[in-house]
């Protein structure tokens, strides 16, 4: 009979014992919370921290919207620009390339216009001062159409440059909510902490997703764009030889006649 007293005060202590742990697993099982996936942070962060999510997948899409957009038109003016710095190196004179290129808005077909317009200009007298004239108006519209082809391209720069700072922003404000909470819960309890610091991760990983595609792409782009101001470059050159052999041949009439 004593020993079966000494078992049952000893299983009574033994819960007496276990029960405090217990209580604490019933409790942090309480406090943890029931989704831990993106989404579920996202619903669960704060209005600040949200509104930095949302700014960050906003920046995300124009990033992605950006580059296919410029992909795109760069892709179609590149190839044409080639195709027409193929015609100013064949044999042929600018009368002729200018009605080739009537009614086109292409850059090559801007210059040769350009060009042209400014020998018409001229009454036909084809000089150095020709040539000049010819270079000023070339260099014009070739700044333009090259300011043309990179608009759109520095917002990725903005978007490299301020994203992970933007995400450091909502990464400082959930750690600081998370220790406010602390000090309203009165508890160093891990599970009280973890979500607000999960939340404020998260902002930083999407601050990082936003800004190292945009970095990269805006690297893409500007190589594009680069090599783009290439080809116009040399339909410049192309378009002053054409007007160089105009002038040569004129000459040569000239002095043909003359004898």
């Amino acid at each position: 009979m004593r020993r079966t007293l000494q078992r049952m005060v000893g299983a009574i202590g033994g819960a007496a014992v276990l029960s405090p742990g217990a209580a604490f697993a019933a409790a942090d099982n309480a406090l943890l919370p029931r989704n831990l996936s993106p989404w579920g942070m996202f619903t669960g962060a704060d209005i600040v921290v949200k509104a930095v999510m949302i700014g960050l997948a906003f920046a995300s899409l124009v990033t992605w919207t950006v580059w296919l957009a410029k992909s795109i038109e760069l892709r179609r003016k590149s190839s044409l620009a080639r195709r027409r710095l193929g015609e100013l190196e064949s044999d042929t004179t600018l009368s002729e390339v200018e009605h080739a290129s009537l009614g086109a808005s292409d850059a090559v077909a801007q210059l040769i216009q350009s060009a042209a317009r400014e020998t018409s200009l001229s009454r036909g007298i084809v000089d150095d001062g020709l040539k000049e004239r010819i270079a000023l108006r070339l260099e014009r519209v070739e700044a333009a159409m090259s300011q043309q082809i990179a608009r759109g391209t520095g917002v990725l720069a903005t978007i490299g440059a301020t994203a992970p700072f933007v995400g450091l922003f909502g990464t400082v404000w959930g750690i600081m909510n998370s220790f406010i909470g602390i000090s309203e819960a009165k508890t160093t309890n891990l599970a009280v902490v973890a979500p607000g610091i999960a939340e404020a991760l998260l902002a930083t990983a999407l601050g990082l997703v936003a800004a190292i595609p945009a970095v990269v792409i805006y690297n893409h782009l500007a190589r594009a764009v680069s090599a783009y101001r290439a080809l116009l470059t040399d339909a410049s050159a192309q378009v002053l030889l054409l007007v160089s052999r105009q002038r040569d041949r004129s000459a040569f009439t000239l002095s043909r006649a003359a004898e």
